[in-house]
This record gives C-alpha cells, sequence and structure tokens, in this order.
C-alpha cells in the first residue's frame, strides 16, 4: 500500500512555517534540504526541517488535510506541531523516519485516535 503525506517544514529559528503534501516524503524532505527548486518559498527561506508529518491512505485525504492547515493560523500551525512533536525535533530527514522512543503501546494508541478522528 502506498502513503501519501501531508507535512509542515520549519527553518533553524522556527519564524516560518510550509506545508506541503506528497507520496514520498522522504525525497520531498531531502528535495527541501538540497533547496532543489531555486526561488521555491522553501527555498527562499530555508525551511529545511521536517517537524510535522501525518500518513493518509488516499493523496485526496492528503490533499485535504494540506488545505485545512494551510487554513490555520499560525498559533494554530504552532498547537498541530507541539501536539505531535512538542520538542520541534527533526522527524524526517533525507535519510529516511527519524526512529523516536515512544512505546508501541503509545504509537497504536495514536493509530487508533487517527482513525477515529478521520471517520
Amino acid at each position: 500500500m502506498r502513503f501519501s503525506y501531508v507535512y509542515i517544514m520549519t527553518n533553524k529559528g522556527h519564524t516560518t512555517l510550509y506545508t506541503g503534501c506528497t507520496n514520498d516524503l522522504v525525497r520531498r524532505v531531502a528535495e527541501h534540504k538540497s533547496h532543489h527548486y531555486k526561488g521555491s518559498f522553501t527555498d527562499k527561506y530555508n525551511c529545511e526541517y521536517c517537524v510535522y508529518y501525518k500518513e493518509f491512505t488516499s493523496y485526496q485525504a492528503a490533499i485535504d488535510e494540506e488545505n485545512r492547515i494551510k487554513g490555520l493560523s499560525r498559533k494554530d500551525k504552532i498547537e498541530l506541531i507541539e501536539t505531535k512533536n512538542p520538542e520541534w525535533k527533526e522527524l524526517v530527514t533525507e535519510k529516511g523516519f527519524v526512529h523516536d522512543k515512544t512505546p508501541w503501546s503509545e504509537k497504536v494508541k495514536q493509530v487508533m485516535d487517527d482513525l477515529m478522528n478521520n471517520q
């Protein structure tokens, strides 16, 4: 099964937030980090750190979530990030997903909560 992702990138000082959608998050983060698209928003504002992402089984669901997040205030986007990543750690790099030390039972609970909220 292929997944799609909505994600938020930021710069070193967390002064700029960029929301995007992709079906290959590691590749897309690598493009942001390498400034692949010269002159783009993320290139201009040095958004190189993926601090939030959410996985979907439908690309359309990811696009819908991307549009919802883009409509949020900065305060609400920060709250969304800090709910999942209170320390603003980098979650995805060009080498892959950064594994956290969250207990398996907590991960299962998070997945179940996400499934229940998406119905």
